[in-house]
Formats: structure tokens, sequence, C-alpha cells
């Protein structure tokens, strides 16, 4: 290698370094983006789309406006939703326990449980277009943490009788 060569070889990455320092010099001082959470909190959470929850009446909060009809479980891709359906009692079953079903069931409007598994959820809003009575809504809990996985399934029921009490 000539000299000349090596000279250009050196200028050139000369020149690189600058342009990459530069780039990292403007980024530095721009204000920071990220937030340290027990340091500060989100301000801004207009946007911000948690995991599915059910919407309450407006006379009875505690109540949900679900229907049970099991449209928002068809539209989800990611099968993350389960709504099951006390399953009508036939003649001369009176005295059994009261069996579950999967929304929608002949003569229940109303669901018994609603389970949401937030690990599986990809965030997508079909439920909440799919529902024919607007009864499900993203959450704004940013603060979404836990250490197993099953933890992340989560009963909108009680999560609604919770918040309508408070």
């Amino acid at each position: 290698m000539s000299v000349s060569q090596l000279f250009e070889e050196a200028y050139t990455g000369l020149k690189s370094l600058v342009v990459g320092l530069g780039i990292t010099g403007k980024a530095f001082c721009q204000p920071q983006v990220t937030v340290i959470y027990p340091k500060q909190e989100v301000d801004n959470l207009s946007s911000f789309r948690g995991h599915v929850e059910l919407i309450g009446k407006d006379d009875d909060p505690s109540v949900p406006r679900c229907v049970a009809c099991g449209a928002c479980v068809k539209a989800c891709p990611s099968n993350c939703l389960t709504i099951q359906c006390p399953v009508p009692v036939k003649e001369g079953d009176e005295g059994k326990p009261v069996v579950m079903g999967p929304a929608p069931q002949k003569g229940s409007k109303t669901p018994a449980v609603v389970i949401v598994d937030f690990s599986l959820c990809s965030l997508c809003g079909q439920c909440a277009r799919a529902c024919p009575v607007d009864s499900l809504q993203f959450s704004d809990n940013p603060y979404m943490v836990r250490l197993d996985r099953k933890e992340f399934q989560i009963d909108l029921l009680a999560r609604l009788r919770r918040m309508a009490a408070e």
C-alpha cells in the first residue's frame, strides 16, 4: 500500500468517525424520551392501549353492558377471550349444579365469566370493534408487571366490580 492510499483510508475513517459523533451529539442534546418509572411517570396516556376491559352500565357501573353474544370471542384472532354463561337447566335437572358453557347460550343475557389472557393478546382491537353494545374498551394501565405468565389471565368481571367500587 502506498502512503497516499494510507492517508486516504485514514481520512475516510476520520470523516466517518466525525459524522457518527455528530449524530450521537445531536441525539445526546435532545430531550429524554425514555421514562424511568420510579423517578417519573408517563403523563400522556390518551393513546395508550392496554388490555381490554368491560364497560359497566350507566345506571349500575358494576354490571357489564355485555349481552354474552360471543361476537368478541369470534372476532379475536389470538383466541385470548373466554366468555362463559350458565347453560339452561333442563326439566328434571333442577337440583344439579349450574353448568357453564361458552357464549352464546340460549336464554342467557349476562356473562358469568369473562377472562382475557393478556399474554396472548395482540392488542388489535377486533373484539372491541365487533361488540354490538360497545361493552369493551382498552385499559389505560401501563404499569402491568407480573412474575408469572398465568397472572396475565385477567377476570374482567371482577376487575369491573373492583373499579366500580372505587
